[in-house]
């Protein structure tokens, strides 16, 4: 086994191309940091939408991964007494967008929806964005066909209510085996809940209690808000490699944009646990975890699913040991997007990992690049937990 960061480094710049070339598009970049500095390296292909070449410093939407940013703030509001985890969501949200909104059994079991639901996507509730209304397109489908759209909670709810059918009733917690899907409506409403506690908007919420604290000064959200460091223009979004412009639905969602760099930055300060109060906060946080199924329908292909764990605004990611019986390859924790980005802290090799392909179809792309990452460290000689860096 090789013991050279050189090694890593060349065979990072080929991974890096060939997963450009892997997609229409031509694009990626891929960061890895170890602990304290000793190794660091950010690998860059293709352009951004100004025409310039991708760099460190590239911004790009970080689609889901905002999940994790949202679910630390609501960890953060319930360890202050302002956010109970498990009181009902009518608590928190108007009728307008409540009511009906979880049909099950012949009855509204929306009133049985707590946040602790929404963060570990056991609500049962229908996705808003890959679920299919009987004989019709899904909304994901329509918006890539149709083109772009500006989309209210008040008609994003009234989609789930009035198209959509829930999936299971809210699960009770802590059960045994209680049913987990991946719903993109969850983490809507727990915005939702995330202003109407701060009484600020969300973009002012993740400013004064994530960027400004934790030195993200290369993230803001798209449109509403601007970065503390002015950064160039952003990677070009596509989907199957041609340019997709949704400056309007990613303003609906509350889009973030960010770097990788910045993106590292945050999860290791998370897993460090230097942003919460008390300690414990990030143990609950990380339990317990609950694997997704199979995918059984459409839907569900395009979402995160078995092996994938899921805690708390969290994802837990392990190459099941038959795929790889003779060198198990260590879990990473963390969260993707479905454009093929990725944030991913490896605990047994203290490294933090992420990129993008910046690809609305590229979606299952990270749960690739991760094992291969942690691969080619260990092949470059890169020691267990609590190491500095490679062998010498």
């Amino acid at each position: 086994m090789s013991e050279n960061p050189d090694l890593a480094r060349n065979l990072l710049e080929d991974l890096l191309r060939g997963l450009a070339k892997s997609r229409k598009g031509n694009q990626a970049i891929v960061a890895v940091d170890a602990p304290n500095q000793s190794f660091r390296w950010i690998g860059s292909v293709g352009e951004t939408e100004a025409g310039d070449p991708v760099v460190e410093n590239t911004p790009f939407f970080i689609a889901s991964i905002d999940k994790l940013y949202n679910a630390t703030i609501a960890m953060m509001l319930a360890e202050s007494g302002k956010l109970d985890l498990d009181q009902s969501i009518r608590g928190y949200l108007p009728n307008t967008i409540t009511h009906g909104l979880h049909q099950y059994g012949g009855r509204d079991r929306t009133a049985e929806i707590t946040p602790r639901h929404l963060l570990t996507h056991t609500s049962g509730l229908a996705d808003w964005f890959e679920d299919y209304p009987k004989g019709g397109s899904s909304l994901a489908e329509i918006v890539f066909a149709q083109g772009d759209r500006m989309l209210s909670i008040d008609e994003l709810a009234g989609h789930v209510r009035e198209r959509l059918k829930a999936h299971f009733p809210p699960q009770d917690l802590p059960g045994k085996r209680p049913k987990i899907r991946y719903s993109d409506t969850n983490f809507i409403l727990m915005a939702e809940i995330i202003e109407a506690v701060t009484g600020l908007p969300l973009h002012e919420v993740h400013q004064r209690m994530l960027y400004e604290p934790f030195g993200l000064a290369q993230t803001c959200f798209f449109k509403q808000s601007q970065p503390l460091l002015l950064t160039s223009a952003p990677m070009i979004l596509r989907v199957n490699g041609e340019p997709l412009h949704i400056p309007l639905l990613i303003q609906s969602v509350k889009g973030i944009y960010s770097t990788v760099a910045d993106m590292m930055k945050f999860m290791r300060r998370l897993m460090k646990n230097e942003v919460f109060a008390s300690p414990e906060t990030l143990t609950a946080m990380m339990s317990p975890w609950r694997r997704f199924g199979f995918p059984m329908d459409r839907a569900a292909l395009r979402s995160p699913s078995w092996p994938i764990e899921y805690a708390i605004g969290m994802m837990r990611f392990r190459v099941p040991r038959l795929f790889s019986p003779i060198a198990p390859i260590p879990a990473v924790l963390g969260h993707t997007g479905s454009t093929g980005c990725w944030l991913f802290y490896c605990p047994e090799l203290d490294v933090a990992i992420a990129g993008s392909m910046e690809d609305a179809a590229a979606g299952a792309v990270p749960f690739r690049m991760a094992p291969d990452i942690l691969k080619i460290l260990i092949k470059s000689g890169w020691k267990a937990s609590g190491s500095k860096g490679f062998r010498v």
